[in-house]
């Protein structure tokens, strides 16, 4: 069985789902170059949790979880089978306790970015959420205990934002401020270079890293990405900009 890859996705806003644009044409076109998943892990920002949670249900349904949209957002629908038996093996492979929990569904960080991957959604999907009382060390470690899953079919998705501060959004600016371009770039040096425990340890990237996210529910899943990759894994990097002034849409393709 041929290695699937792991995936960090810089998601964006929900819009993304309904849009046609140069970020999720490259989603779309990434998809098209990487070996067929048999099933996806998906680790969304947006199932940020006590304790780490598990979706295991055979049917998942669809969680809205963004206010304010334009009624077509909430028409999206993405019915991906679910993957009961592939929940209970990754629960196997982590070392602490993790809940299985399916009052949660599929959300916008999973179905915004695969409608435009895989919009059939034929391919087996479940959720592994964050876990806000865990360090970052804890989260690059589960993603190293889960890293096995990619020679099982198993594409592991990591969907949030390197920089995400919506408090700071410029809606009408097309670039990132310069803080928010300095961490991206901070982030994109270590990745590139392997030095792994400097982005687990972001606040080397010093001031820029205090304006980067205000709580780190969009930066963790890179952490279990990063965890899952191997080193001889190849790394392309693409959507590398950042918009709205305080956003990262950089994406991370190990393989």
């Amino acid at each position: 069985m041929v290695k699937m890859p792991a995936l960090f996705i810089g998601h964006g806003s929900p819009m993304n789902a309904i849009e046609d644009n140069k970020y999720t044409q490259n989603w779309a076109k990434t998809a098209a170059q990487i070996p067929r998943p048999e099933a996806i892990l998906s680790v969304s920002a947006h199932w940020y949790t006590r304790g780490t949670k598990i979706l295991s249900a055979a049917h998942p349904p669809l969680v809205y979880d963004m206010y304010g949209f334009p009624d077509a957002l909430y028409r999206v629908e993405y019915k991906a089978p679910g993957a009961p038996a592939l929940a209970q093996d990754t629960i196997n492979r982590i070392d602490h306790e993790v809940i299985i929990d399916n009052t949660w569904g599929f959300d916008h960080g999973t179905w915004s970015v695969l409608c435009k991957m895989y919009p059939a959604a034929d391919i087996p999907l479940y959720q592994l959420s964050v876990d806000m009382n865990a360090d970052a060390q804890t989260h690059f470690q589960i993603g190293q205990e889960i890293a096995s899953l990619r020679d099982r079919g198993v594409m592991i998705l990591g969907s949030g934002n390197v920089v995400h501060n919506l408090g700071r959004i410029n809606w009408g600016m097309d670039a990132g401020m310069p803080w928010a371009e300095e961490f991206d770039d901070y982030v994109k040096g270590k990745v590139v270079s392997r030095e792994f425990d400097d982005v687990i340890h972001y606040e080397r990237a010093g001031e820029s890293s205090k304006l980067a996210f205000p709580t780190p529910d969009h930066f963790f899943p890179l952490l279990y990405v990063l965890g899952a990759s191997q080193k001889e894994d190849t790394l392309s990097i693409f959507n590398d900009s950042c918009t709205m002034g305080s956003m990262s849409m950089t994406c991370y393709l190990f393989e």
